[in-house]
């Protein structure tokens, strides 16, 4: 420690394991960032596909194929672009349309879909929600005052219209209908002041939406509707209730935000303990979901899958605990990138299961199109967003890709062949220039890493890691030089029926046939599909 200060003090190098947390991280802005490597084609596939006829304004008003839904489309739709702009750089094409035809198919009260009188639609509500956190994200993104005023219309004509009625939201495990619905949800039945949906819970989607609302807006009334949708919300027995592991899940994320706008963080621990039931009974062998909790012979739905991985790390951001990260890594390698199809498009898989027996990953829906491929794009742009986060002036690295950032006058590269190359696992930062905007740049240990070294500017120095992070705290300099060096471990993780899956670092195996065992992770692979009858065993 006396050496560490005294090089300090010189000036020279100081590395350090990140033993405290002075600041909550928070993701820097993704305007500041711009990726490359497998996430920018991602995020470039996406959004030619978002923006392809069916999503259009002719189309994306018209369609009957959302019509039971009112405003989802909508709202998923101007959420899509927004988060794909931000990440990509690139200008959309008709989300200012779409946005400008908003008040032709909304009703008299400000909002989509039909107004009931003492009765509400949870389909109506989730999709509303939806077109909250659109408008949300493009007043942060513009500042836009006309967007701001539809927020509050929406949540005064719709929402704090049903104040009262939220906190006799149907619960009861016996009372709800459970094992119905496909792909797209659909209206089950009615229950005196409920018109109910197969996928239990999305009424907590719009509470969401509104918790996004209240941040920009605030409002005691807007509050205390909020703290009636939480309470309810912590009264259901997910598992029992066989609630949509997406609304579940988002809503999750609804009380992640509330503790981050109140600062009330003993929402926090709420959300841990759902997260541990979904990993125990919502999370397939594939890092995938199944569609409701134990509903094991259902299907994974990509809304989920990023809603899981927005979850996992902000759970780290609020606990500090590196094992939310390595979850997030599973989720991201494994569950989302093989939803993803070769049109940019996400799409719906088979569950392999110890609970059925079914030990392949396949594909069940070639293209969620109502849905997934629009949720899609928050998932991506949150990968390229969570490239760095801020903690005071500390850059925290949590996970590695191509890409680049400037940041207050500091200008930094990053190159990584993680985790694709197991046997020689590389990642270097460049410093292109610099500032006091960064005073130390904390480096996350890769997942299955071992045999790491840590070179500055060509020398090897000593590589600590504490709490999942190496920090590097030095006055950097332009031309600086970071290299981190490792290779990938291999795991077999066994589940309770003694089924094994083979990862190496964060990479799930299976095979195809009689081939060889490669990774589920693949790039857009066009023989990802249904037609080439594509199954690959992930369980032995």
């Amino acid at each position: 420690m006396n050496r560490c200060l005294s090089t300090l003090l010189m000036g020279c190098l100081l590395i350090c394991a990140c033993t405290s947390r002075p600041a909550r991280p928070v993701p820097v802005p993704p305007e500041e960032i711009r990726t490359g490597g497998e996430l920018a084609t991602r995020l470039d596939r996406n959004f030619d596909r978002i923006e392809d006829d069916m999503y259009r304004p002719d189309s994306v008003f018209h369609s009957r194929l959302w019509e039971s839904w009112p405003g989802d489309a909508q709202g998923r739709i101007v959420l899509a672009l927004v988060c794909d702009a931000r990440a990509s750089g690139r200008e959309p094409l008709y989300l200012k349309t779409i946005l400008d035809h908003y008040p032709q198919f909304m009703n008299a009260q400000g909002y989509f879909g039909p107004e009931y009188d003492g009765v509400l639609n949870e389909q109506q509500l989730s999709g509303n929600g939806w077109v909250l956190r659109g408008l949300c994200e493009y007043y942060e993104w513009t500042g836009d005052p006309v967007a701001l005023e539809r927020i509050r219309v929406i949540v005064n004509g719709l929402f704090l219209h049903g104040k009262g009625l939220f906190k006799d939201y149907p619960i009861d495990p016996a009372s709800r209908r459970k094992n119905l619905g496909d792909a797209i949800g659909e209206i089950v039945y009615n229950d005196a002041q409920w018109i109910l949906s197969s996928d239990i819970g999305c009424v907590f989607i719009g509470m969401e939406g509104l918790i996004h609302a209240y941040k920009l807006i605030g409002g005691e009334e807007l509050k205390e509707l909020i703290d009636e949708l939480i309470t309810r919300f912590l009264e259901v027995d997910l598992v029992g209730i066989r609630a949509q592991t997406h609304a579940s899940l988002t809503a999750c994320r609804g009380l992640i935000r509330y503790a981050e706008i109140t600062g009330d963080e003993s929402y926090i621990p709420e959300v841990q303990k759902r997260w541990e039931l979904y990993n125990q009974f919502g999370m397939t062998a594939g890092f995938q979901n199944y569609n409701w909790f134990c509903r094991y012979d259902t299907w994974s739905e990509p809304c989920a899958v990023v809603d899981s991985y927005m979850v996992a790390v902000q759970l780290w951001q609020h606990t500090g605990d590196p094992k939310y990260l390595d979850q997030a890594e599973l989720i991201y390698y494994n569950g989302l990138c093989h939803t993803q199809r070769d049109n940019g498009g996400f799409g719906c898989d088979f569950c392999p299961s110890e609970h059925t027996g079914r030990t392949d990953l396949a594909v069940r829906t070639d293209e969620a199109s109502w849905c997934c491929t629009m949720r899609g794009a928050e998932g991506l742009a949150s990968a390229a967003s969570y490239a760095f986060f801020r903690s005071g002036r500390d850059l925290v690295v949590p996970f590695y890709r191509d890409c680049s950032l400037e940041l207050d006058g500091f200008r930094l590269t990053e190159q990584s062949n993680y985790p694709f190359d197991p046997a020689a696992g590389e990642v270097r930062f460049t410093v292109e220039q610099a500032s006091g905007a960064v005073r130390a740049l904390c480096l996350r240990q890769p997942y299955g890493a071992q045999d790491l070294r840590l070179e500055i500017n060509g020398e090897e120095q000593p590589a600590v890691f504490e709490g999942g992070f190496l920090r590097i705290a030095r006055p950097f300099r332009a031309g600086d030089r970071v290299r981190l060096t490792f290779r990938l471990a291999s795991e077999d993780l066994t589940d309770e029926a003694g089924g094994t899956r083979h990862l190496v670092g964060p990479l799930l195996y299976g095979t195809e046939g009689e081939g060889p065992a490669t990774p589920v992770y693949h790039l857009l692979d066009p023989k990802v599909n249904r037609a080439s009858a594509y199954s690959k065993v992930i369980i032995r």
